[in-house]
Order: structure tokens, then C-alpha cells, then sequence
């Protein structure tokens, strides 16, 4: 098992190769590399790639702004009933099953293990069964096309009220508003596939092996290179999963002794990883600066529970974009109290990497500031470049101790070839490496539909969170009844839409939630707007009163 971590962050020799990989030393490695730095140019050939230093004023340069309308107090009592009515019925339907009045098709434990601590919290379990269950036909459709700007569906249907489902054989053409495709990358054609399939011919596909023995390929080692040249950061690493990234890196990162300060909104890999670590986690309200510098002067004055010892480490964890609610981390105030902490920032750019910035840097990028005042750099391949997996980009000593000790890159499978390949192309375009402007393009189209989507929504009078430069557009639904009626309703309207619950929410919080795309058109999304604003009225869902 690894070592503990020291109390600074790793002291590890920088590996040989500088983005990281790998790759043997000798005649051969230094050929690969010589290849690799042809292919990437380095930085000084796009300066707007370049790392923009801030000055001591930039951080009041951007007046960070996010929209969270209130609840309507009728609202939330209705809401709450409704609720209160379900809970009574879904009791009374327990007991029903208990005495063997109505059938429970839900797995049970064997008699013989009747008296064994239950697998699941009692709660969740009374949700699944009686809420969830009931309505489980808007989530979970399976696709059989590429999730672009439209997608075709299979249809499904039910004869028990949701515990099981048949697929039939109709076969319907939806307009996408659900899939994480920010730049449009999720594509059957193109230069990107092209060379997917190539990579996929020459290098099969999988590895079959860990990064540490034999699972190390050029691609590895080129989009590594890469990733750091893009963000800006020393060295990178990547990973063949999104949420292992942050799950595993985490308990690589910060031991026992050592503080985790966590926006309560960051998502489950952050906690799941945080949880793994020993650390003792504060959690802050979502963005709000004021908390988070009294969590941090109170924790660091007090020191350890019980001893008052210092802290070994203080790490700040936020992300960029909060999927759930479409909100931008105020990073500007969080990197000036990370300093004045002095703490270490560990940033989740999942939904920012790409969506982001004038060239797709991300946050950063965003608000102007410089790399490096971020230590951690994490983000995924899933959103914006049409692929999997993840990356941690920081200096070469943490990269360095990384491949040591984080468990997914030691024992996890590396990253599939095809689909390494495939975040190279998408990540040259995005950088104009290919020679075109097309991936600037893409930016600036995600840019403006997520505006506009955001903006004809508020018009229309729904209740929109979040910034209007993310490309997550949440809708508040409240009640659990609308919840199953809006997804049903846009499906019939051939608008394929993606709608959010407990536990993903708080219980009185369920909303539907769009992603934007810049594959979709001006055309689509007016005519997706209307159906929306359509169902909306049906439904009474326009509850906003700005």
C-alpha cells in the first residue's frame, strides 16, 4: 500500500518525461519525445494559449453574478404537501405488502438473513419503492445513435407500473437537450472519428494492463503533454474514468492531520474521495465567500480536534461549473482567501474544461486569472471533448508523487487507445493545432446558445438558476408530480429532456436540467423554447415573480 503522504505536498524527483507517462528512458523514449514536442508545438506558438498572469486588482475586474430566485411560499407548502400525501400512501402500500395484500416485485433478503443490518438506508429505500418506481420511465432510456443535437431513442414500455420495462421496437428521433456534448464533439463523422478508428486499428482496444507495467502507449504520453501545454499547468496525468479521478486522487493528495474544506454543492466524487482521505472535512454554504473565510479562520485558530495541533495541510475543494445548479465558483474570492490562508486549491473543472474561457481553458480562464493560483487542476474528457476518463494537472513533483500513489493510475486499466486518441483530436481543434477555427467556433456557439436558452427561459417566466455563462440551464419543477409530467410532456413533443430529483437534489428542489451544445442550432432551440414555454403553461411551472 502506498505511504502515508508527508505534510507538504509530495517531494517526489520530477519524472523524465515532462507531461508525463510512462515511457522507458534510452534511444527510443528520447525519439518518441523528440516526435511528440514536433506534434505539439509548444506554447510560444498561440499566444492565446499563454498563461495570464493577473494583476493585483483583477479580482474585482469580474462582478460575479448568479441568479436563485425564492421559492414562492405557496409554492413550497404545496410542494411539501404533496409529498407529505405520497409518504401516507407509500406506507400504507408497505403494510399492504407486509400482510400480503399487494405484491412486492423489490429483492428481498433470503429468510435465513432476515436479521441482517439492512444493505440500504431505510429512507432511500421507501423512495425507490414508492416514489421513484412509479415514475422511473423518465430516466434511464436507452440511445441508439451518437448523443448529438438530436438522438434517436428506444422506445420502452411497462405492464407492472414501472417495476419492469420491455424494450420494444419502435425506434423515435429526439431532440437532445440532456447529453453532456458542450462543443458538439459527439459525432459519427469527421476528422476526430477518423482518427479514432485509426488509433483503434493500430493500437487495439485496450491495453490490457495498468499504466505502472505495460498499459503506457504513445497516445498516453502525447495527450498528457498535451493537457498540460493546454491548462497551462507543469505535467499532467490521466485517467480512464472521471469520477475515479477526483475519488482517488484525493486520499493521495491529503492524509489524517490534514483539514478539507468542501463546497456542501461539490459532487459525489469530491465527498467519496474526501471521505477516503481521513482528513477532517468542514463543508461551506455553496459560494458564499463570508462562510467559507470563517470555516477557514476558525478551523486553522482551533487547530486539530482534540490535540489544537496545526493543521498538516488546509485544501480548499470548489468546482467550476455546479452541474445541478448551472453556478460558476466565485473563484476570484476563493483563490484571495485560499492565500490569505494560506491553503492549497483543489478546482474540478468537469463542466468548466472547454465550456469556458474565450479559448475553452475553463474558470481560469474565465475570470482572468493565473494558473497559478490553482495547486490541483482536475477535469474530465466526458463533457467537452466527446470522450472518458480524467486528468490532474499540477506541478511535476505532485505528478510525480501521483503516479506513486494514486490508486487509479497503479492498479486501474489505462485509458482505452480510441478513446485517448479521440481526446487528442478533439483537444488539437479546440487549440487550432489542426490548422482551423473550428474549435474557437464551437466556443463562441456554446457561449452564445447558453445565453440565449437562459435568457428566453427567464422571459418566459420559469424560475432559471445559476450563471448565464453556464452551459447547465436548470428549470425549477418543485413538485413531484410535474416532475414525470414535464419529461412525458416533451417527449411527446419530440424533446428529449433530463429531469432531477432526490437524492441528486434536496426533496423540494426537483427541477429539469438542460445541457447546451453548440451542434444545436438557433432554429432547434426556438423551437424547443416554444414547447417548453408550451408544457410550462400546461403545467403551471412559470412560477417566477421577477
Amino acid at each position: 500500500p502506498p505511504e502515508p503522504v508527508p505534510e507538504a505536498w509530495p517531494t517526489m524527483p520530477p519524472h523524465e518525461s515532462k507531461g508525463g507517462g510512462d515511457i522507458a528512458s534510452g534511444p527510443r523514449g528520447k525519439q518518441e519525445r523528440d516526435r511528440l514536442r514536433k506534434r505539439v508545438p509548444s506554447l510560444a506558438s498561440f499566444p492565446f494559449l499563454q498563461p495570464q498572469v493577473s494583476g493585483k486588482d483583477d479580482t474585482t475586474k469580474y462582478v460575479h453574478e448568479e441568479h436563485f430566485e425564492d421559492t414562492p411560499v405557496w409554492v413550497g407548502v404545496i410542494t411539501m404537501i404533496a409529498y407529505g400525501v405520497l409518504f401516507i400512501f407509500g406506507h400504507i402500500r408497505d403494510y399492504m405488502r407486509l400482510y400480503g395484500l399487494e405484491k412486492s416485485k423489490m429483492p428481498q433478503e433470503a429468510d435465513d438473513m432476515k436479521d441482517f443490518i439492512p444493505l440500504y438506508k431505510s429512507f432511500d429505500s421507501f423512495f425507490t419503492r414508492n416514489l421513484y418506481r412509479r415514475i422511473r420511465d423518465c430516466w434511464n432510456r436507452p440511445i441508439c445513435s451518437t448523443p448529438g443535437s438530436t438522438f434517436t431513442v428506444v422506445e420502452r414500455e411497462t405492464t407492472d407500473y414501472g417495476w419492469t420495462f420491455k424494450n420494444t421496437e419502435r425506434r423515435e428521433k429526439y431532440f437532445n437537450l440532456g447529453s453532456y456534448n458542450y462543443l458538439g464533439f459527439a459525432e459519427n463523422t469527421g476528422r476526430c472519428l477518423e482518427d479514432s478508428v485509426l488509433a483503434m486499428n493500430t493500437y487495439g482496444v485496450s491495453n490490457c494492463s495498468r499504466r505502472t507495467e505495460l498499459g503506457t502507449c504513445e497516445l498516453h504520453v502525447q495527450l498528457e503533454e498535451m493537457v498540460a501545454r493546454f491548462v497551462g499547468k507543469e505535467a499532467a496525468l490521466t485517467y480512464g474514468m472521471g469520477f475515479a479521478t477526483n475519488s482517488t486522487n484525493l486520499p493521495a493528495l491529503v492524509s489524517k492531520g490534514c483539514l478539507i474544506v468542501s463546497d456542501e454543492l461539490n459532487h459525489a466524487s469530491i465527498v467519496l474521495g474526501a471521505r477516503l482521505t481521513g482528513a477532517k472535512i468542514k463543508t461551506f454554504r455553496h459560494n458564499d465567500m463570508e462562510h467559507l473565510e470563517r470555516v477557514l479562520r476558525t478551523s486553522i485558530v482551533e487547530g486539530q480536534p482534540g490535540s489544537g495541533r496545526a493543521w498538516k495541510k488546509v485544501l480548499i475543494a470548489v468546482e467550476g461549473v455546479y452541474s445541478m445548479e448551472g453556478s460558476i465558483v466565485n473563484l476570484p474570492e476563493v483563490v484571495r482567501l485560499k492565500k490569505k490562508y494560506k491553503a492549497y486549491l483543489y478546482l474540478d473543472e468537469a463542466h468548466s474544461i472547454g465550456a469556458l474561457g474565450p479559448t475553452g481553458r475553463g474558470v481560469v480562464e474565465h475570470f482572468g486569472l493565473s494558473v497559478d493560483d490553482v495547486d490541483i487542476m482536475m477535469g474530465t474528457f466526458t463533457k467537452s471533448f466527446g470522450a472518458a476518463g480524467g486528468y490532474i494537472a499540477s506541478t511535476h513533483e505532485v505528478i510525480a508523487a501521483l503516479r506513486a500513489r494514486s490508486h487509479a493510475h497503479v492498479y486501474a486499466t489505462s485509458m482505452s487507445p480510441p478513446v485517448t486518441q479521440m481526446v487528442i483530436a478533439s483537444m488539437e481543434e479546440i487549440m487550432g493545432i489542426d490548422g482551423t477555427t473550428k474549435g474557437k467556433e464551437r466556443i463562441r456557439q456554446l457561449a452564445d446558445n447558453s445565453k440565449y436558452f437562459r435568457t428566453r427561459l427567464k422571459k418566459a417566466g420559469f424560475i432559471v438558476y445559476g450563471n448565464d455563462a453556464s452551459p447547465v440551464v436548470p428549470v425549477m419543477i418543485f413538485m413531484p408530480a410535474k416532475i414525470a409530467a414535464f419529461s412525458r410532456e416533451m417527449l411527446k413533443r419530440k424533446v428529449a429532456v433530463v429531469v432531477v430529483g432526490y437524492p441528486a437534489t434536496p426533496i423540494v428542489e426537483s427541477r429539469a436540467r438542460f445541457c447546451l451544445s453548440s451542434a444545436h442550432t438557433r432554429e432547434q432551440l426556438d423551437d424547443a423554447l416554444d414547447k417548453i414555454s408550451e408544457v410550462g403553461d400546461l403545467l403551471g411551472l412559470k412560477y417566477s415573480q421577477l
